[in-house]
């Protein structure tokens, strides 16, 4: 078991948004947390990364980019971690070409191959946010927090994207407001409603009426 709560509360600035919270999400999980706006995925998230900050890959609401770094070097930051700081500053004044072939194979699957060496400052939302994924993708982690990474992607990418990101990470945790590519790309929802979990169940058995009941 990789992430668990038990009747557990959860609070953002003493303020109570969730609520005798009971779960447990296992390795080799995709799941999808749904729910409408402040329902309090975005604290569940980073609760169940304080169980694992080390060891999983992060993609908070904003990217979380370096302004006046490339793409490319965003990217590379992925595992910044995993080198000693000369070999990080090396990398960064000259990346060698092992280097730059992973971080340019990983932008090309994400369709963002053109911009790497454009500061991030100068990314639109949608390849400020592919760039945010390709770090985490480059990070080579095992499990993957993700908080809505697509919402600023079309659907036709949101689903490519999300695609790429199910296949990279054997685990992967994820908010998401599209409840048609949750369904379609995640096996387990999770639905958040009235600071509570509404239901936890296999996509495949989330109704229509469960769906209006959660954005009703």
């Amino acid at each position: 078991m990789l992430f668990s709560m038990a009747n557990q509360s959860l609070h953002y600035h003493n303020r109570l948004i969730l609520q005798n919270l009971t779960l447990s999400i296992n390795a080799g999980e995709k799941v999808a947390i749904i729910g409408a706006s402040g329902a309090g995925k975005s604290t569940l998230l980073k609760s169940l990364r304080e169980q694992h900050s080390k060891d999983l890959a992060w993609c908070p609401q904003q990217p979380g980019l370096v302004p006046m770094l490339s793409c490319h070097h965003n990217i590379y930051m992925g595992q910044l971690e995993n080198h000693h700081f000369l070999t990080n500053l090396r990398q960064l004044v000259l990346p060698s070409k092992p280097v730059k072939a992973a971080i340019y194979n990983v932008a090309q699957e994400l369709e963002i191959e053109q911009q790497l060496k454009q500061a991030s400052a100068a990314l639109s939302g949608g390849q400020a946010q592919r760039c945010s994924i390709a770090r985490a993708i480059y990070s080579q982690k095992d499990i993957l927090l993700a908080d809505e990474p697509l919402s600023a992607l079309d659907f036709i990418q949101a689903q490519k994207v999300l695609r790429s990101l199910c296949q990279h990470f054997p685990t992967l945790v994820i908010s998401l407001h599209n409840v048609e590519l949750a369904i379609n790309q995640c096996q387990r929802i999770i639905a958040l409603k009235d600071g509570r979990i509404l239901f936890d169940k296999p996509s495949s058995q989330v109704s229509p009426s469960d769906l209006t009941l959660v954005y009703n």
